[in-house]
């Protein structure tokens, strides 16, 4: 037998560590050839790192949320072969204990919970959870019946199972365990669940008094270090204005109900896309990046547009890259392609970063107005409210109008109100007579 060591690749140009997210195995598992590891971050892109050979997890090299260094140690397998460890001996991973990365360990401490259950839970942390043993294949599906225990008698269970329990609502008294003493495994909850019997459990409403504290890690530490970095660094100006979508609905309404099999279906974006890149090259300043520490704002040509997509995992921000050169059918296209290449989680770090200006839309849920955070170092972002009928006076009477807010925030230290306003008030006269925006000048 032979050890073989998995080092962190390089997973971008340039880049020197990754954060780790994810675990996909644990010390002990059988790892078959190619099978996904781990997941790594780099930016806003997420990056599996698969298994080269067949062995079994012996060691693993980080927390969920620590940074690996690119050459790192990252992983050890026990292999049938002589592995690559004698290879590789400059480069023994430092000692540090092998650690399950689990999301139970999410601290949970109730409020209301005496000091002798506070202590036995400290204990019950302190020491390792007993392991159930693993299920053979030829193993009958095993079976709970009902169990209450006596008045008094308090469940043994691991903090972590008592916090699955706390989660799915689950009173740990009525749970058969199957542990030493009695103890309740997760197995024991997970077929508890199953079979969908809970006896006993509490009826009726009851205080909660969890406090629940969960480490922020991978995309939701990389949007909080951004939004962070925006609000500290930029002077927001926010301007509001309503456009009446009337036109551009019935324009596009016609287009989608005449379009080819092999075109996208057109939703309001590219329209927006656009009228955008047609008020920028009125006013280049907002397609631009503002260096504050070298007192430069660099404008830029190509218009690449971030369009703001919310995924199951929090906030990303594919790049339409260059805008200028697009028609709208293929602005729809290249929208489509990168949400749903967004919210899928194959977006490559170069289709994440780069963008000029940014378009972010919460409109699907209603509200307003928004004051959106502009995506550093970007000095312009756009943002899209619902659309709604409002009733709107013509000037003799008031007639049922499809209208939309349009909130737009701008680095008011490189950008004046007024060209602000100028700049939203052309894409308003835009989309309000659409067949101006394909129209050359």
């Amino acid at each position: 037998m032979g050890t073989f060591v998995i080092k962190m690749p390089d997973v971008g140009e340039g880049i020197a560590e990754a954060e780790l997210v994810e675990w996909h195995v644990k010390v002990g598992d059988p790892v078959t050839e190619d099978m996904v590891l781990a997941a790594v971050m780099t930016d806003k892109a997420t990056v599996e790192i698969p298994s080269p050979v067949e062995g079994t997890v012996e060691w693993i090299g980080g927390e969920v949320g620590e940074q690996i260094a690119v050459g790192a140690p990252l992983l050890k397998l026990e292999v049938s072969g002589d592995g690559n460890v004698s290879a590789d001996k400059g480069a023994q991973p430092k000692a540090k204990p092998a650690k399950e990365a689990k999301p139970e360990a999410s601290k949970e401490k109730p409020k209301d919970e005496d000091s002798s259950d506070e202590e036995e839970e400290e204990a019950e942390a302190s020491a390792p959870e007993p392991k159930a043993p693993p299920k053979k294949a030829s193993e009958p599906k095993r079976t709970l019946s009902s169990h209450s225990r006596k008045e008094g008698e308090k469940p043994l269970a691991a903090p972590s199972v008592r916090l699955k329990a706390r989660e799915r609502g689950i009173d740990l008294r009525f749970v058969p365990g199957t542990g030493p003493a009695g103890r309740i495994t997760h197995e024991d909850l997970d077929l508890y669940v199953e079979q969908g019997a809970r006896p006993g459990a509490p009826s009726g409403k009851m205080p909660d008094s969890r406090v629940t504290e969960l480490k922020v890690v991978g995309l939701r530490r990389k949007i909080a270090e951004k939004m962070a970095l925006s609000k500290s660094r930029i002077a927001h100006i926010t301007y509001v204005e309503e456009i009446d979508m009337d036109a551009l609905e019935q324009l596009r309404a016609s287009l989608n109900a005449s379009r080819k099999d092999d075109r996208p279906k057109l939703t309001l974006l590219p329209f927006l896309l656009m009228a955008m890149v047609k008020a920028l090259k009125e006013q280049p300043n907002l397609n631009a990046h503002y260096d504050d520490e070298a007192g430069v704002v660099r404008q830029f040509g190509g218009v690449h547009c971030g369009i703001a997509a919310q995924t199951r995992n929090g906030l990303i921000v594919p790049v339409v890259r260059h805008a200028e050169a697009l028609d709208l059918w293929g602005a729809a296209g290249e929208i489509g392609r990168l949400a749903e290449a967004a919210k899928n989680g194959t977006a490559t770090r170069e289709e994440l970063s780069g963008s000029t200006i940014t378009i972010t839309s919460l409109g699907a849920l209603g509200g307003i107005a928004t004051t959106p955070v502009i995506n550093h170092p970007e000095v312009a972002i756009v943002g899209v409210n619902k659309m709604q009928v409002r009733p709107m006076w013509d000037g003799t009477q008031f007639v049922p109008k499809k209208m939309m807010n349009l909130s737009s925030s701008f680095d008011h230290r490189v950008v004046d109100g007024w060209d602000a306003a100028v700049f939203v008030q052309r894409v308003k006269a835009l989309l309000e007579t659409p067949a101006s925006i394909f129209i050359e000048e």
